[in-house]
């Protein structure tokens, strides 16, 4: 894909499997490139949150983006997580990706410590000004230093290679004032959203695509809602919604992130292994109830058979009248700024 070409659609943050020693199972990430792309994915992004990239050494890192450039063989394109502790290594890892040939490098605002906007500004402009590959901001406020509207608007203006941002705030007016600052100046610059629960939302106000890591899971349901919203097809759009949000819910907020989500690539078929992060014997115990809870709402929709004893029938704990008013409003607010 030419580096022209505009960063939109589903990009997945997948996961790394590990082997029986706690490495990089090398096999088992290629079926897993495979098998994504296979089902409709627009780009993979290696190395994000999902992808655990603090708990991985910069060489396994680096290993992680050869291993699915070379399986992915340009297949589709890949956005690459590049955030190291300091700028200088950052630097060095967009590089270092650059060589190897992927579309894009993902970057965080400095983490641990939180900085000002000024300095914010200050990190992006340093890679802004010596990245030889194109640069997505990463805007996730829960974990690092927050990427305000001017500060957006100001590295975009100013630095070409600086091309997109991926926001996981969730936060559907910031994006929107974001996309108003920046797009007249900058038409081709993306905005993607790493909120999975309010994917239909963002798009219908102008995102161009998602890093969802329920795609990571269900590329099929996440690619369905894409392809749905953006061809104004609301009413299906939003079914799919309610269906990501229950997935998305009991994968989240039902053990430590990204358990629940490795938990659910299992239920698909992967040997993905125990994840680095140490647990108790009260999560352990936590996750196989989750694994059947997961199950059945994958066999819900058709991707797996039930758990042994079946499925409890319930009731939809979406609440389905909360996404509808979110996207009447979104909906509104388009038409007031005479959007849509």
């Amino acid at each position: 894909m030419p580096n022209s070409a505009k960063l939109q659609g589903i990009f997945t943050p997948n996961l790394v499997p590990l082997d029986a020693r706690g490495e990089i199972d090398e096999g088992e990430l290629r079926r897993y490139t495979d098998w994504l792309i296979d089902r409709g994915v627009h780009g993979l992004y290696p190395n994000g949150s999902t992808g655990e990239f603090t708990r991985f050494t910069v060489e396994e890192r680096r290993r992680i983006i050869e291993i699915m450039v070379d399986q992915t063989r340009g297949r589709v394109p890949i956005l690459a997580g590049a955030a190291e502790a300091n700028v200088k290594e950052t630097i060095k890892a967009c590089e270092f990706y650059h060589e190897l040939g992927v579309r894009a490098v993902a970057i965080v605002a400095p983490f641990y410590y939180k900085l000002s906007p000024e300095s914010v500004y200050a990190y992006f402009a340093e890679i802004g000004r010596n990245t030889p590959v194109d640069v997505t901001l990463y805007n996730i406020p829960m974990f690092a230093s927050p990427i305000d509207v001017p500060t957006v608007q100001r590295l975009a203006d100013n630095f070409e290679k600086i091309v997109a941002i991926k926001d996981s705030s969730g936060d559907i007016p910031h994006m929107i004032r974001m996309i108003q600052a920046v797009r007249p100046n900058r038409p081709e610059f993306s905005f993607l959203t790493g909120w999975d629960a309010a994917l239909m939302p963002l798009l219908l106000i102008g995102c161009d695509g998602g890093t969802n890591a329920t795609s990571g899971v269900v590329p099929e349901i996440t690619r369905k809602l894409y392809d749905l919203t953006t061809a104004g097809q609301l009413d299906e759009a939003r079914q799919v919604q309610y269906d990501l949000v229950t997935l998305f819910d009991a994968m989240l907020y039902s053990a430590e992130f990204p358990e629940g989500f490795r938990a659910a690539v299992e239920l698909r078929g992967f040997n993905m292994g125990t994840g680095r992060q140490p647990m108790s014997e009260n999560q352990s115990t936590d996750l196989g109830m989750l694994s059947k809870t997961l199950q059945c709402l994958l066999a819900e929709q058709g991707f797996t058979g039930q758990p042994v004893g079946g499925c409890p029938v319930q009731a939809n704990t979406v609440d389905r009248s909360e996404v509808d008013a979110i996207v009447q409003n979104v909906m509104s607010e388009l038409q007031r700024r005479g959007m849509a």
